[in-house]
Formats: C-alpha cells, sequence, structure tokens
C-alpha cells in the first residue's frame, strides 16, 4: 500500500471522508477498472439472483464483507508464519494484510455509521467447499492455498463490480469501487507467488490446479445455497 492511501485513511469517520481523501475518488463506473482478467479467470458470473438477494439484505452482505476482509488478514498471515523462509512471499503477503485490515476497519467504521449491530454470521460454504480439495503434503499444499487465494480474491472484486453498478446508495457503490484496483491486484499476487513458490518442482502443475479450483469455484457460485452470504451460490 502506497502512503498516500494510509494518510488519507488514517482518520476514516466515513462520513464524507470518501469524497475528500483521494483514495476514494472511484470511477463513476466499474468500467474505469479493467476487469477482462478477472472475468478470464473465473469459470462462471454472478447471477443476478445473487445481486438481488444481497441487495435485499445488505445489512448481512456488509456484515459478511468485514468477515471476508479479516479471514483474508488472517489466512496471509497464517502463510506468513508457515512459509516464512521465502522473502517475496513475506513483502506481498504482508502488504496484503495492510491492505485486509484496513479495508476490516472501514467496513466496521461502514457498520457503525449505518447503525448496523454486530451480530452472530454463520460462514457460508464457500471457502470451506474449496478446501476440500486442498492437498495435505508440502509444497502442493502451500500451492493450493495460494490458488485458493486468488479465486477468493478475485471473486471479491467480481461481486463488488456487480454490487457497485446496481446498489441505490451511490457512497457505498462508490466504496465498492474503490475497492476494486487492490482486490483486482491481489489475485494475482496469489497466482505469482503460487508459480513462484513451485517452479523448483518440475512435478508441479500449477494450470491443472487452476483448472481444478476454477471449476471447484464455478460450482459453488452457481449451484443453489440456502444461505445469502458475500460469497454464496444462487439462492436456493
Amino acid at each position: 500500500m502506497n502512503t498516500d492511501i494510509m494518510s488519507a485513511t488514517a482518520e476514516l469517520p466515513l462520513a464524507d471522508d470518501f469524497t475528500q481523501a483521494d483514495v476514494v475518488k472511484a470511477p463513476s463506473h466499474t468500467s474505469a477498472v479493467d476487469l477482462t482478467p478477472i472475468y478470464n479467470f473465473l469459470g462462471a458470473r454472478t447471477s443476478q439472483a445473487w445481486v438481488d438477494a444481497a441487495l435485499a439484505d445488505l445489512p448481512t452482505i456488509i456484515q459478511d464483507h468485514a468477515n471476508c476482509e479479516k479471514k483474508a488478514a488472517g489466512t496471509a498471515m497464517n502463510i506468513i508464519y508457515r512459509y516464512e523462509f521465502a522473502y517475496n512471499l513475506q513483502c506481498k503477503l504482508a502488504q496484503l494484510i495492510r491492505e485486509e485490515m484496513l479495508h476490516y476497519e472501514q467496513v466496521i467504521k461502514l457498520m457503525h455509521e449505518r447503525g448496523q449491530d454486530w451480530r452472530h454470521l454463520s460462514a457460508g460454504r464457500y471457502a470451506k467447499g474449496m478446501l476440500k480439495h486442498k492437498r495435505s503434503y508440502e509444497p502442493a499444499a502451500m500451492a493450493d492455498v495460494l490458488i485458493i487465494g486468488a479465486f477468493i480474491e478475485a471473486r471479491s472484486c467480481e461481486r463488488f463490480a456487480a454490487l457497485a453498478e446496481q446498489v441505490a446508495d451511490e457512497r457505498l457503490a462508490r466504496y465498492y469501487r474503490y475497492l476494486l484496483k487492490s482486490e483486482s491486484r491481489h489475485f494475482e499476487d496469489y497466482l505469482t507467488l503460487a508459480r513462484e513458490m513451485t517452479a523448483k518442482d518440475s512435478a508441479e502443475d500449477i494450470d491443472q490446479r487452476i483448472a481444478l479450483f476454477k471449476e471447484v469455484e464455478a460450482e459453488l457460485i452457481t449451484s443453489p445455497d440456502p444461505e445469502v452470504r458475500f460469497h454464496s451460490g444462487v439462492p436456493a
């Protein structure tokens, strides 16, 4: 994260700061951020049924978004501790952790501003559904975790764009557009690390693993889902 972003968000009452701070001079349309790599990477697009359900229950979506930011930072921290021998991984994920926690802070302040109380919210099936396919031996386990991270970040970006186009709250839409740039970079960082960390292992075929998780992730997104969460499937 660059210093102008950190200074712009250091004091974030989340009232009109988004209109004043450079970090929130977000594009008026999501097309200002090229999402083509995201759409090509993912195996399916978000359905209108999910968008409709999300807009009908924004408090759940907003809190689950906060949970996702916190979990993303925690996952990256766990990777840093487990693979502390890898310099580039340490640097990239340290930056990602700072950004995810900043976003977490912003979302919980947004909840507070909207008068939204924190409540118990069970985790959806999404991450667990992908982790079922993670291999248990190294370096394959590390590669799979990084690939899963790439899909989670890419899907987050795709859903921010989908919500930004249709949510009636313009300030919330502007915030989602602001998130597009960092989230689109995060998925590429995870993919780069997956390739770098397994480059010396000739038996590792990253492309095959990406193809597998692309199918798994698309199935989770397009199949009926009894819960509405930020990464849930089609509302049952």
